[in-house]
């Protein structure tokens, strides 16, 4: 008898211990959260029914992935994160991580796509490779979130907020190598072979995010 992959664990409790963690950081985050909801930010992406617009991205070794490509062997889940510096990102791969054998079960790959250069890109790619069935698991690099932009995932950042997180450290013109002071806003996209998106999770609210579990149930019409 074959025995099939635990469902995956949920995502939610490791993203409320890090909110915990700093919670005075908390009213910061919500004044942030609501200008960017007043700008609409987000509200372009593609949703449930749309065709996903086809892309090339380098992978973090230098060769290059088409989604097109990826599709004619199943569907695909595909996730904008901010980069392994965002510890929400982090929890986030590490669960997609985890959650690689059931949905190698429903038959779907996992790309993670991220505007973060050098080590930070390959430092998630080193997570999903460490995990059981890998093989269907990538990291692609949106130099200068080129992609991100083209899908309304991206929103300029203001002084302010950069020099929030200056001030601790966390250099965007250095993580993104681009002066441009643009971040990308998480989301997650499940997208069949037809290219026709069956799932999708955008919030500019980087606290929050998709939980794999519900994601794998679009694909599989669990």
């Amino acid at each position: 008898m074959t025995l099939r992959p635990n469902p995956p664990r949920p995502l939610a409790p490791d993203l409320a211990a890090i909110r915990l963690r700093s919670p005075h950081l908390g009213p910061f985050f919500d004044e942030v959260v609501i200008g960017l909801r007043e700008a609409g930010v987000g509200e372009a992406a593609p949703v449930v029914g749309d065709v996903f617009p086809d892309f090339s991205l380098p992978t973090t070794d230098g060769g290059y992935r088409r989604l097109g490509d990826l599709l004619e062997t199943g569907p695909v889940v595909i996730n904008f994160s901010r980069g392994r510096w965002c510890p929400y990102c982090a929890h986030e791969v590490a669960a997609w991580a985890e959650a690689l054998p059931a949905l190698a079960e429903a038959g779907a790959q996992f790309v993670e796509i991220t505007g973060e250069i050098g080590g930070g890109a390959r430092a998630l790619g080193a997570v999903l490779a460490a995990a059981e069935h890998s093989e269907i698991a990538e990291v692609l690099c949106d130099v200068d979130h080129g992609v991100a932009l083209s899908l309304g995932l991206t929103f300029f950042a203001g002084e302010p907020l950069l020099d929030f997180y200056r001030e601790r450290g966390m250099d965007m013109a250095a993580l993104y190598g681009s002066q441009a002071g643009f971040l990308p806003v998480p989301g997650t996209f499940a997208v069949g072979r037809d290219g026709v998106v069956r799932y999708a999770f955008v919030d500019v609210d980087f606290r929050n995010r998709a939980e794999p579990a519900d994601v794998i149930a679009a694909l599989t019409g669990a």
